[in-house]
């Protein structure tokens, strides 16, 4: 039953706008990231994730991350789906519904995420707004249910069509949702090689906390990426 109202929003959503469904835009792309730790020390994620977009309005997502330490034994699977929906055609609105799932079998911890936005996302600047309503368990114990609210803003003091360089601070990224002090904040940036190829790029700090915007330094990492659109 966990994954019906998400099911009903991917079967119905298309019927929205008519009965005309065409395929609008397709993109794939893989991801490494290696990173420092200050509990683990070196670590090392994988990540691939992909998209459909249908009749320029509707899009459905998915993808999958495995983490691992590099000097431990430690390491967690992450997987995600969710819809996107653009709310007026020629304005930048959004909605957005993910399901996150991510779980430590070293640990026996388990969390399922639902994750509701809403956005504007701009050439230039961004924000996004919701609820991350997640239930986490520990060793099989009865799950944990915490509704924390979701906040993400970015900016791109450059962006043309072949280089785009900017700054985005959020406390949840594709495959994770955290507590509202466990931000990352990113100096990211993308190169245009091709009209189907494309190069990604980002430096990552991640803050970890619990009440409000206390937090202390995580991790450093570096993301580098291939995304092919068609």
């Amino acid at each position: 039953m966990r994954f019906s109202g998400l099911a009903v929003l991917l079967f119905t959503a298309p019927a929205l706008y008519g009965f005309n469904v065409s395929i609008t835009g397709k993109e794939a792309g893989i991801e490494l990231t290696p990173e420092y730790s200050r509990i683990y020390n070196g670590c090392l994620t994988f990540a691939g994730s992909g998209s459909l977009e249908f009749n320029e309005r509707y899009t459905i997502r998915g993808g999958f991350a495995f983490w691992n330490a590099v000097a431990d034994s430690a390491y967690e699977f992450d997987a995600a789906t969710g819809l996107t929906v653009k709310l007026i055609r020629n304005l930048p609105l959004y909605i957005y519904v993910s399901y996150i799932f991510n779980t430590l079998p070293g640990y026996e911890t388990n969390s399922h995420t639902i994750l509701p936005l809403a956005a504007y996302r701009g050439k230039y600047a961004g924000l996004a707004m919701g609820t991350n309503l997640r239930f986490t368990s520990f060793f099989n114990e009865p799950a944990i249910f915490e509704p924390i609210l979701a906040l993400e803003a970015y900016v791109n003091f450059y962006h043309t069509e072949k280089l785009r360089i900017g700054l985005r601070g959020a406390n949840f990224d594709d495959f994770t949702a955290g507590n509202f002090g466990a931000y990352y904040l990113s100096l990211n940036g993308s190169i245009t090689i091709t009209e189907a190829i494309s190069l990604k790029t980002s430096v990552d700090v991640h803050q970890t906390g619990s009440v409000g915007l206390s937090a202390e330094f995580y991790r450093i990492a570096c993301r580098m990426g291939v995304v092919c659109t068609w």
